[in-house]
């Protein structure tokens, strides 16, 4: 079971990172286009992978649930509100990934401020991006950005070898929409259903570290196109 206290404590940070982004007209506006960048840059990295039927539905989970531009504002309120009823109607290891989930969001929150900080009135273009990503630094953080993504898909690898859990799911899909938390147990049910259809998920996560982490050496070390070689890795070949 997560630590409720440390659970409160990411809660507490994401309200006040919100605020923040929300503070100006300007900031809030540089952020929708920072990540819409990222997530226009992930899709590039991974198109090959999306375009393969046992592994899009996993990479679509990940662009769009874990590093995906939305506002995850909703899904915390869910969690937030329904904490007490979830722990009793869910297995623990379904609940577990909620807390790295979490923590993904607040740490890419805070490094999305700081790179905004960097480009300032400047347009997101690789150059730029690259140029702010540099002068933020934070490289520890960036590698803990890495391992969070990978943390959740082994978590949700080891829900899928438990049929119950598949059950457990499905059973509290209409008391949990009842109860005005569907849009967590929405996350829960897309999570379980990808990964359940991937199979073996350490192709897909070997691929997401090694594309990451090559990609963050790449811009760390100055290269003069980060992204290229980056990009032009296959699936198989990782």
């Amino acid at each position: 079971m997560p630590d409720l206290a440390y659970l409160d404590q990411l809660f507490a940070t994401k309200r006040r990172l919100e605020t923040e982004g929300e503070s100006t007209a300007w900031l809030a506006g540089r952020l929708k286009e920072l990540r819409a960048w990222q997530a226009a840059r992930l899709a590039r990295t991974y198109d090959d992978l999306l375009r393969d039927p046992s592994c899009q539905a996993a990479v679509e989970f990940f662009l769009t649930d874990l590093y995906g531009p939305q506002d995850f504002a909703q899904r915390d309120a869910d969690l937030t509100r329904a904490w007490e009823r979830l722990k009793r109607g869910l297995p623990a290891a379904a609940l577990e990934v909620v807390a790295p989930a979490l923590e993904l969001q607040v740490l890419s929150a805070e490094l999305d401020q700081a790179m905004v900080a960097r480009l300032g009135d400047k347009a997101v273009t690789e150059p730029s991006y690259a140029e702010a990503y540099r002068a933020v630094g934070r490289s520890d953080a960036r590698r803990r950005q890495i391992d969070l993504v990978v943390s959740i898909g082994n978590d949700l690898q080891r829900l899928v070898k438990f049929p119950l859990i598949g059950l457990a799911l499905r059973a509290a899909r209409i008391p949990a929409h009842l109860a005005g938390f569907g849009v967590l147990q929405n996350f829960l049910e897309r999570g379980f259903a990808a990964f359940r259809q991937l199979g073996d998920a350490r192709m897909l996560l070997d691929a997401i570290r090694e594309r990451e982490t090559a990609l963050l050496q790449a811009l760390f070390n100055g290269s003069e196109e980060p992204f290229r070689p980056h990009q032009s890795m296959g699936a198989r070949g990782v």
